[in-house]
């Protein structure tokens, strides 16, 4: 991974307790950023995670909260940005859910219920926009940048379901005008990741896990380092970069094509 000198820089990144997410939190850490660790309130592993980060003697505070929820979630990002010294320079919004543990393909619409759109909304789509918010004007004042974790599936891969699909790309159009909205100041752009290594609620058998592998150009999977060393990429370099929406797949997608 590409090191950056960041001693002085704050960032908050969603669903920071694993995968992606604590990657990125990780290499941030590693990098002198001090890092707040957003995590559902009853996620058991967030203490371990953070106990251990400290323990290797990085500055990572915990904050708590759903972005999931209208007010849960911009208030954790007001409440981080205060516990971080009142200054935010990196927004990494990581967390998301895919809703269902086993894949819903196009064909199977009776399982798309109210429910399972709902929560993928509001976690996906809404999440992103709340927690952007909340910390825009921090953003502007530090020059500083945000990356939104967006998907294949949000481009032209079936992913989980349509509805998770549908979430994603609304991330990566939102990308585009959150960027329109921050500048000059601020710079936003997002990450599309293929097929992950990394805890997650969809049930993968091996089979699968292989077939994704053998698909891409590259012949392997992400894992979540893949993707927090673009992530950092975008937030302390890309400096005349926004907008964007960087595929992050081995191949995968050029592949199935």
């Amino acid at each position: 991974m590409i090191r950056y000198e960041l001693p002085g820089k704050t960032a908050l990144v969603t669903g920071g307790a694993s995968g992606i997410g604590l990657a990125t939190v990780r290499g941030l850490a590693e990098a002198g950023c001090r890092v707040a660790i957003n995590h559902l309130p009853d996620d058991p592993r967030a203490e371990g995670v953070i106990a251990a980060l400290r323990a290797a003697g990085h500055d990572v505070i915990s904050a708590p909260g759903n972005v999931g929820e209208a007010e849960s979630g911009p208030r954790m990002v007001e409440k981080a940005i205060a516990d971080l010294g009142g200054k935010l320079d990196y927004l990494v919004n990581n967390a998301g859910t895919p809703g269902t543990s086993s894949l819903i393909p196009p064909a199977a619409l009776d399982r798309l219920t109210e429910e399972l759109w709902q929560t993928v909304l509001q976690v996906n789509l809404l999440g992103v926009f709340r927690c952007a918010k909340a910390a825009a004007p921090a953003l502007k004042a530090s020059h500083g940048a945000v990356v939104n974790v967006a998907s294949i599936a949000g481009l032209d891969s079936p992913g989980s379901s349509m509805a998770y699909g549908a979430t994603k790309a609304g991330v990566i159009s939102l990308t585009k005008n959150l960027a329109r909205s921050l500048a000059p100041e601020a710079r936003v752009n997002a990450i599309a990741p293929g097929a992950v290594d990394s805890p997650w609620m969809v049930e993968w058998t091996e089979e699968r896990r292989a077939a994704s592998a053998n698909k891409a150009l590259l012949k392997r999977r992400n894992q979540p380092e893949d993707l927090a060393e673009v992530i950092i990429f975008l937030l302390a370099g890309a400096r005349m970069v926004t907008g964007q929406t960087v595929v992050v797949d081995g191949g995968l997608t050029l592949e199935a094509r």
